[in-house]
């Protein structure tokens, strides 16, 4: 004896499967609405070092963070050192101004001004890129983690306007060992002025 099954019953699998549907939509909707932590407050001020135009050190100074939006960036910027400095794109290996050039001077920050790096820590790493072994003062770059498709690095950007400059790896010269791997596109030099005579 065969049952015959009705064209009317009802079909519950559907009706379940609609309300987990529901539940899930509803659940999602709480989700996104919860407070988000927003993190620590941005700073609006940091500590700079100041070096005049013969590279020697004449304090550190509290100024103000530069901000701007993403199309005052552009505006101010060339296509390349936008590219770099707001987007963290890295330029093509032995393409950039300074990758081979060793005049004596400060590399600046090509946002803000900010020196970074000093040309007597400049040394070829025949990496392709220009290389340092240390910045002009700790006080004047931030050093932070990041991943590059899974591969842990350490990011370095300006302090005072969060320009991306590059990376820093443990591949470079004793004793230290340090290389700061930095864009050019990311700098401006400014040639060493002479000592001033007394």
């Amino acid at each position: 004896m065969t049952l015959e099954v009705s064209e009317h019953q009802p079909h519950y699998e559907r009706r379940a499967f609609l309300a987990i549907l529901a539940a899930a939509s509803g659940g999602y909707l709480l989700w996104a609405r919860r407070p988000v932590h927003a993190g620590p407050p941005l700073k609006s001020r940091v500590r700079i070092a100041q070096f005049d135009a013969s590279g020697r050190a004449t304090g550190v100074i509290e100024v103000g963070v530069i901000r701007k939006t993403d199309s005052e960036w552009m505006k101010q910027l060339p296509a390349d050192s936008y590219s770099v400095t707001r987007k963290q794109d890295t330029e093509l290996a032995g393409t950039g101004a300074y990758e081979r050039f060793y005049e004596d001077g400060i590399y600046h920050c090509v946002c803000c001004g900010t020196a970074v790096f000093d040309s007597k820590s400049k040394y070829a790493s025949g990496t392709g890129w220009p290389s340092f072994t240390e910045p002009i003062a700790k006080e004047n770059v931030v050093e932070a983690p990041s991943a590059f498709f899974g591969i842990r690095q350490t990011e370095v950007k300006c302090a005072r306007c969060d320009a991306h400059l590059g990376h820093v790896f443990d591949d470079g010269p004793p004793p230290e060992n340090l290389r700061y791997c930095i864009n050019s596109g990311a700098l401006t030099f400014v040639a060493r002025a002479p000592l001033p005579t007394t």
